[in-house]
């Protein structure tokens, strides 16, 4: 992509199919990592977009701090790049906030928004701030022994399993991270605020609540909805890593969720 860089894009789907999402993934994940078991369903029904965020597995590398807002832009320069005009972001976890941002930043692009185990805001409770507060430090303190924070942030993966648990392409995929982007990201995360603005999204929305969430808690989750009083809301009966470990009750959900959106617009 001019000025950023080479990704590597998973694009597929009917190519008839009206309607075309940017699948973005939570913090830690990747692309696979997160939607693997996603990516049938949805390819049955949509045109399917998903990459890396930058920092990721193999997404773009930047010397600069990692942000969101570039995140966000990044996922517009995928769509120009295949020639896609409008989308649908699907945004899980830290996804969700790329994808309120897609909006505020290029609301030309976005035909509506699926938010999955997400919220408005996150570092909210004193707890939750000091670990935020912790990723900020050790993002500091990866600039120059890296080492101590990829032995950090081995406890915060994705999923929260032990690395001996993961199949051996799932090992693969997390070694590919910059850890000193993921732990600024983990920053950004942190600082993230929409509800200033989120109640002006004035395209169709819907929200996959995690019920059981221990990362995003519920409570926060129904921020979103009360913020976003039109939006569909599809409960799921799991906890953060449902996309995966409740797929076959996650993905469907996540095809209705998407197909009320197209309904919709």
């Amino acid at each position: 992509m001019p000025g950023r860089g080479t990704i590597n894009v998973r694009y597929f789907g009917p190519s008839d199919a009206d309607t075309t999402i940017l699948l973005l993934h939570g913090w830690t994940a990747t692309a696979d990592l997160n939607w693997f078991r996603c990516y049938a369903a949805l390819g049955q029904q949509f045109r399917v977009v998903a990459y890396d965020h930058r920092g990721h597995g193999a997404g773009l590398r930047s010397k600069k701090r990692f942000r969101l807002e570039d995140c966000a832009d990044d996922a517009v320069a995928v769509a120009d790049e295949l020639g896609i005009q409008e989308f649908v972001p699907v945004g899980y976890s830290m996804g969700g906030p790329v994808a309120q941002l897609i909006w505020r930043r290029h609301r030309e692009r976005v035909l509506g928004l699926v938010l999955c185990a997400t919220a408005p805001v996150f570092s909210v409770e004193r707890l939750e701030r000091l670990s935020f507060l912790g990723a900020s430090g050790l993002a500091a303190l990866a600039r120059i022994t890296p080492e101590q924070a990829r032995l950090w942030l081995t406890d915060q993966l994705y999923l929260q399993r032990k690395a001996r648990e993961w199949d051996p392409w799932a090992v693969e995929e997390a070694s590919g991270h910059d850890w000193r982007m993921l732990l600024e990201a983990g920053t950004a995360i942190g600082a993230f605020d929409s509800t200033p603005w989120i109640s002006n999204v004035d395209v169709p929305t819907s929200l996959v609540v995690t019920m059981r969430d221990q990362t995003v808690s519920k409570r926060r989750q129904t921020l979103l909805f009360d913020a976003l009083p039109d939006a569909e809301v599809y409960r799921i009966d799991g906890d953060h890593d449902a996309v995966v470990e409740e797929a076959d009750q996650f993905s469907p959900t996540l095809v209705r969720a998407i197909s009320s959106v197209h309904a919709r617009t």
